[in-house]
Parts: structure tokens; C-alpha cells; sequence
């Protein structure tokens, strides 16, 4: 059973920013997510919450963080971007 995904405002602030082609691969990525929500990489430290998928699009390495509620079988898309100052905008 897939999980409900939800956004928030910082990660539909960016998304809105990303070309048509990264937008569509971005799609197909939460998709994936959704469907297997344990498909990212469990971060460690500060960002212990954190699950991050990386994903190619238009030649170029995305990543899409997000936190998984398994209890109320929900996803929380975190942020998505470039790795360049990823984890360093998402700790603020």
C-alpha cells in the first residue's frame, strides 16, 4: 500500500523553481517514494529524520529529502535540489 504524501512550503518553494523535465522526473520520484518509502538513505546526526532519494534528471544528480510517519502511513516531502548546500539549507 502506497503512503499519502504531503508537502511542505520549503519543498513546493523549490519545486515550483525547477524546470519542466525536473519537475516531471521529481513526479516520478515521489511516486517512488511513496510506493517504497524505504527506497532513500536514513541520514545520521542533526538529520536523523531525514530520508533522502537521489535521482538523475537532465544529466544532473537531484536529491529529494523527505521523513516518513509510518504510523500514520504518511510522507513528508522535506526539500529537493542539487547536492550543492542541500543539507546545509535543510538544517536551517
Amino acid at each position: 500500500m502506497a503512503y499519502d504524501v504531503k508537502q511542505t512550503r520549503r519543498f513546493l518553494r523549490q519545486y515550483k523553481k525547477l524546470n519542466d523535465i525536473a519537475a516531471k522526473d521529481t513526479d516520478k520520484a515521489v511516486v517512488q517514494v511513496a510506493t517504497k518509502p524505504k527506497i532513500g538513505e536514513k541520514k545520521k546526526g542533526d538529520l536523523s529524520e531525514l530520508w533522502v532519494f537521489k535521482f538523475r534528471s537532465g544529466g544532473q544528480v537531484y536529491l529529494l529529502g523527505y521523513s516518513i510517519r509510518d504510523g500514520l502511513k504518511l510522507i513528508y516531502l522535506e526539500s529537493i535540489g542539487s547536492h550543492e548546500n542541500f543539507y546545509r539549507d535543510i538544517k536551517r
